[in-house]
């Protein structure tokens, strides 16, 4: 996926199916990427079908209507599919003009979360709207602004970006959004995958390597020695992250209220087995809070096993490895940079969210790509699936 050591020009692309064009009386084959399509639409109808399996219980008591998640999420994700076809149906470089816009646009909407627009729900404000229903989350917006507005701008600073400060800056326009992000809406997950998306970037364009192992190596190094020295400082601690990761260094102590949603997801996958339970047969998913969100994961190793669990991994190696094949051969360092980040969004997301179920990291609240009911984070993914196929519509053999 490295463009260190390739110019604007990419090498020809070897997926997909052609469709041909006439380009100065000269024959050439265009493609469109079919196979990240199917991807996509499998993981969106398995979402569905988890979902619906998922939250039917907890629909029926909350709402009266077991179907409520599912008709709202399938509702979303038809119009989200409609949405992807005719953004990649728009040449990518168009949204090179509205880089700048939209970047800051994303910056005011997680401002505006400290206004009356500002909706908080379980003691998070991270959603803007009028009402519950007319609502999204800031997050996603700036996830998408970041995917656009960074390679714009490694673009436009050429070869400066490989020095310190260019680099510097770089890393500053994506921690800035990261930034902001967690400190007004306390959403932490959040505000590490816009980093991730930033360093993953910029890390594709500079010449060297080390500099990035030994800022990789100090950091968990660092966060080593603080969980080691400050711990039993954190026990009486009234701040609730720090609880957290007490809750999660010994989540059996604390399965009565911090790691009960932890504890309640573990034994969901221990009792799941190699083929799991079956389908709808999951008994934890009536304990889970908001199982539909960000434990849906465990609720399908319960119900369809290690078995499923392989399915549904290898469904996402299949779409990033499309993603990767399509940066690959990308037309230039623009399209290029802008499909690496997607798949270091999904990439980033998908490992997080499978870590914190399996309690390997602090519960962080992360949902899981094209899965987890949520209609903003539908949204939007499919609002990069349709820039990583309009950059595929480009390639050229």
């Amino acid at each position: 996926m490295s463009n260190r050591n390739r110019g604007n020009k990419a090498s020809p692309a070897r997926a997909g199916q052609p469709r041909r064009t006439v380009r100065g009386g000269r024959r050439q084959q265009g493609y469109f990427d079919y196979n990240l399509l199917i991807v996509i639409v499998f993981l969106i109808c398995f979402g569905l079908i988890m979902l619906y399996s998922t939250s039917y219980y907890q629909a029926e008591l909350k709402f009266g209507d077991g179907f409520h998640y599912f008709k709202r999420q399938g509702i979303i994700s038809i119009g989200s599919m409609i949405f992807m076809l005719v953004i990649s149906r728009i040449d990518y470089r168009f949204w090179k003009r509205f880089a700048a816009v939209g970047y800051l646009a994303a910056i005011v909407s997680v401002i505006l979360l400290l206004t009356p627009l500002g909706i908080t729900r379980n003691q998070a404000t991270r959603w803007l709207g009028i009402t519950e229903t007319l609502s999204f989350q800031p997050a996603e917006l700036c996830k998408i602004a970041v995917i656009v507005a960074i390679p714009y701008l490694i673009v436009k600073m050429d070869r400066k970006v490989k020095t310190l400060k260019g680099t510097v800056v770089v890393l500053a326009a994506g921690g800035l959004v990261s930034v902001l992000i967690l400190v007004i809406s306390k959403n932490l997950s959040s505000a590490a995958i816009i980093a991730g998306i930033t360093i993953v970037m910029v890390f594709v364009v500079h010449p060297k390597t080390w500099p990035f192992l030994l800022v990789g190596g100090v950091g968990a190094t660092g966060i080593g020695l603080f969980i080691h020295f400050v711990i039993r400082q954190m026990e009486t601690s009234e701040n609730f992250r720090f609880r957290r990761i007490i809750a999660w260094l010994n989540p059996e102590k604390y399965a009565g209220d911090l790691a009960y949603q932890t504890m309640q997801a573990l034994y969901a996958i221990g009792s799941g087995g190699l083929f799991g339970k079956g389908l709808g047969n999951s008994a934890q998913k009536m304990v889970i809070p908001e199982a539909q969100n960000d434990m849906i994961f465990s609720v399908i190793c319960e119900e369809l096993g290690m078995f499923g669990v392989a399915i549904v991994v290898l469904l996402f190696a299949i779409l990033l490895y499309r993603l990767m094949v399509i940066a690959q051969n990308a037309p230039d360092l623009y399209g290029s940079l802008m499909v690496v980040g997607i798949f270091a969004h999904i990439a980033i997301q998908v490992v997080l969210n499978i870590a914190v179920v399996t309690n390997v990291m602090p519960n962080t609240g992360i949902t899981l790509p094209f899965i987890s009911y949520g209609g903003t984070s539908i949204l939007f993914l499919m609002a990069e699936m349709g820039l990583a196929l309009s950059v595929s519509r480009t390639i050229r053999r």
